[in-house]
């Protein structure tokens, strides 16, 4: 019997390696990049010790704008050097 077209849409695929990390992170608005990298970082580690490596990074507001820029070319966002600085925090924030 084929799934359906729900369960599709909703499928990480086969890189996944934490499926129900994965859907979690996505039902509270993560990208589907950053909860696939969470989920696999879980599944190699420990779903505790990946969020004890977490939070470190300085806030969004405090960089600069051109600081802003070159994150946001590290990750390939389009039309960064365009964007003003809240922009560019919201496009890194929703990546």
């Amino acid at each position: 019997m084929a799934p359906k077209k729900s369960d599709t849409a909703r499928d990480p695929g086969p890189s996944v390696k934490d499926p129900e990390v994965y859907e979690a992170l996505r039902d509270d608005g993560a990208s589907k990049e950053k909860a696939a990298r969470i989920a696999n970082a879980a599944a190699a580690s420990s779903r505790s010790e990946v969020g004890e490596r977490g939070g470190e990074a300085e806030n969004y507001e405090d960089r600069t704008v051109e600081e802003l820029r070159r994150r946001a070319a590290e990750l390939d966002i389009e039309g960064r050097s365009s964007m003003d600085k809240a922009e560019l925090i919201d496009a890194l924030r929703n990546h």
